[in-house]
């Protein structure tokens, strides 16, 4: 009598698309934001929605859809061509500009959806249902900011090609800010040669008060999810301020078996992050990756040093 063999597990389909939610109207920087979207606001001498989808390229995500809404055109002009300028462009031989320009046209296959009503940044995932199909795949949030010299994405990748499920950016914040977050508590993994900032998490919570957060880990804008997560958010209903919740969605997988999607891993990221939604920290990300600019820096941080 020979004794059956465990069939091994199945090795978690490999991410190739990113979903980047684009449709927010950026009122925290109105005036500036009333005719160009918050995703077009300069970083150095890129807009900063360039250096996300440069994110995702550089992770292997080439397939980018974009979720925008209106009054949001100068994005897809931003990574069109333009054949008058480029024309221009090379007929006074400045081809290094010229190069510049066309980078933005040759990143990535980029696709385009609108969301039609803010529902919250569930529905924003959820409206890339059809071009994303039953895949996994990566979310970068547009005004969000990794530096280049910090990986994050590329770990969430490796987490989810060993362990499948989705896996959550986690990063530490003073318990006073954790109601602007998403906020997570997490466990140990466990396994000999995990890293120790790779975690299982095991709740999920939207915007708690300092009091009933279950940590000081925040949620930020990245995420790779399973193809699962549409019918979760399909099931969601509205919750905080009446919009669909990613944060309620990824609750509902934490506790779902693997074999049908579920399962929640989290990465503990401790580099360098800039809310370009936010003045501040936009301040900071022009400040912070202009001293860093092969070109710019090494005179910007002269000028910064000597002011102070």
């Amino acid at each position: 009598m020979t004794t059956p063999t465990q069939e091994p597990c199945p090795t978690p389909q490999a991410v190739r698309k990113a979903v980047i939610p684009a449709a927010g109207l950026g009122t925290r920087f109105l005036p500036a934001t009333k005719a160009i979207p918050k995703e077009m606001l300069p970083v150095v001498d890129k807009p900063a929605i360039q250096y996300v989808v440069e994110e995702a390229v550089a992770s292997g995500l080439r397939d980018v859809l974009m979720v925008t809404g209106r009054n949001k055109g100068a994005l897809e002009d931003h990574f069109d061509r333009q054949w008058e300028l480029e024309a221009a462009l090379e007929a006074k031989g400045d081809l290094d500009r010229l190069e510049r320009v066309r980078l933005a046209t040759t990143l990535a296959d980029v696709h385009y959806v609108r969301q039609g009503d803010p529902r919250g940044l569930g529905d924003a995932i959820l409206c890339g249902a059809r071009h994303v199909g039953d895949e996994p795949f990566a979310v970068l949030l547009g005004d969000d900011l990794i530096d280049t010299r910090d990986a994050l994405l590329t770990p969430m990748l490796e987490v989810r090609a060993s362990r499948g499920g989705s896996v959550v950016a986690l990063m530490e914040v003073p318990r006073s800010q954790t109601h602007l977050y998403g906020c997570a508590a997490v466990e140990p993994v466990g396994d000999p040669g995990t890293p120790a900032d790779v975690v299982r998490v095991t709740s999920l919570v939207e915007k708690p008060d300092p009091a009933d957060a279950p940590s000081n880990l925040a949620i930020i804008g990245r995420y790779v999810l399973d193809p699962a997560v549409f019918g979760v958010l399909r099931a969601t209903p509205p919750g905080r301020n009446n919009e669909v919740q990613i944060t309620d969605a990824l609750q509902t997988l934490s506790g779902m078996p693997p074999e049908d999607g579920g399962g929640v891993w989290g990465v503990v990221f401790r580099g360098r992050r800039y809310d370009t939604g936010d003045r501040l920290d936009y301040l900071k990300a022009v400040v912070q990756l202009g001293e860093a600019n092969d070109e710019l820096g090494e005179q910007f941080a002269a000028w910064l040093a000597g002011r102070r």
